[in-house]
């Protein structure tokens, strides 16, 4: 009897768990359930964000599905797109390890097989109103990099995971020309976390061309610039690795006003800061207008997503708890009964369980920061009913 019982709850359990695979890769009419957002009349934006010709973002008034589409997934490179011949590829694990090697695609998918779901930020997003769209989210399937390194024996000394990239540029630095690969580093403690990924596929497809095919490495709550496309060789280094997109680059001044000064500090751009956006408005046919939008942190948990109107109040949002992942976006939505007619200002901030809350434009987090790196500032929206 017991053991029948037993059986149930196994049964029930994967069933549940089948469910949230599924409703974690489709949208919720794929199963019958009506989308929160979709059924009524969408109201456009008075100041409607920009797209920039041939170049893939998310629209953000189209924004109805959880997993981003191939299509409108952004993509930033530095040096153009690294130029790999299959045939000839191998990533190479060499630097402070006791026995180095190469390891082919196919080696590569042969091993332990972890998918994440994972939103992916640039971080110059929300810079400017021509650069809205540069985040998506998806489901991003390889092997975890931890057993690679282990296996290649990690010596003491290193303290650091240098990633490079196939694509290459020569660099003017202290008035030479170097040749130089796109590459960026972490530390041995965060290279060695389960989450981080050597990914070949995205959303269930092959890399593609542009994503970094045939491998890129996924650092789950870092910017996108941390997630190293065209990945070709990963070196241990026993110093701090102090290349252009580490040091002289993607770096993060803020300053700080004291009593009798400003205190100015350089960091290195890396966690993805908590942030949310107003992105659609549907008018209902009672009247009511659905606002809806998503919100992202760096992997802590979301305690809220709160709206204001006009300048009132904050008011608490719902955040849709149908499809998670402690690393994907949330979307989140209000019903605004009785709005009155004319011209409105909406914005949205995302509060973290640690307390930290998205800040405004004219806090000093934003208001002195001098780079446009890390733009996570509240961004008002304006409609007109």
């Amino acid at each position: 009897m017991s053991n029948n019982s037993l059986t149930r709850r196994e049964a029930i359990k994967g069933s549940v768990a089948a469910v949230a695979l599924a409703l974690s890769q489709f949208p919720l009419s794929a199963f019958g359930f009506e989308e929160p957002d979709t059924a009524g009349t969408l109201i456009p934006f008075v100041d409607r964000l920009p797209t920039t010709p041939n170049r893939p973002m998310v629209e953000w008034e189209k924004l109805t599905e959880w997993m981003t589409p191939g299509e409108d997934f952004f993509s930033v490179s530095h040096y153009g797109a690294g130029k790999v011949d299959l045939k000839q590829w191998g990533l190479e694990i060499t630097g402070l390890v006791k026995t180095p090697k190469t390891f082919s695609l196919n080696e590569i998918k042969s091993r332990r097989r972890k998918e994440i779901i994972a939103t992916l930020e640039c971080s110059g997003n929300g810079s400017s109103p021509t650069f809205m769209g540069a985040v998506g989210n998806a489901r991003w399937t390889g092997t975890p990099l931890a057993p690679l390194l282990h296996e290649c024996g990690l010596r003491k000394e290193g303290i650091e995971v240098v990633f490079f990239g196939s694509d290459e540029k020569t660099e003017k630095i202290k008035d030479n020309d170097y040749l130089q690969n796109f590459a960026r580093s972490l530390s041995v403690p965060d290279a060695l976390q389960d989450k981080i990924l050597l990914a070949y596929e995205m959303n269930g497809q092959p890399l593609a061309p542009g994503h970094g095919f045939p491998l890129r490495l996924i650092v789950p709550g870092c910017y996108g610039v941390a997630w190293v496309k065209w990945l070709k060789r990963i070196e241990i280094q026993d110093r701090r690795y102090m290349g252009r997109f580490m040091a002289r680059d993607y770096v993060t001044i803020r300053g700080e006003e004291r009593l009798d000064c400003t205190v100015w500090r350089e960091t290195s751009v890396l966690k993805m800061n908590v942030k949310s956006i107003v992105a659609r408005v549907v008018r209902r046919a009672d009247g009511t207008l659905c606002v809806t939008g998503a919100a992202w942190t760096d992997g802590t948990p979301l305690r809220s997503v709160e709206l204001q109107i006009d300048g009132g109040a904050w008011l608490k949002t719902k955040l849709h708890q149908e499809q998670r992942a402690k690393y994907g976006w949330k979307f989140w939505s209000y019903n605004w009964k009785n709005p009155a007619s004319g011209e409105h200002t909406l914005v949205s901030r995302a509060v973290d369980e640690n307390g930290t809350i998205q800040p405004a434009a004219d806090d000093p987090l934003i208001k002195l920061k001098k780079t446009y790196y890390e733009a996570n500032q509240q961004y008002p929206r304006k409609i007109r009913i």
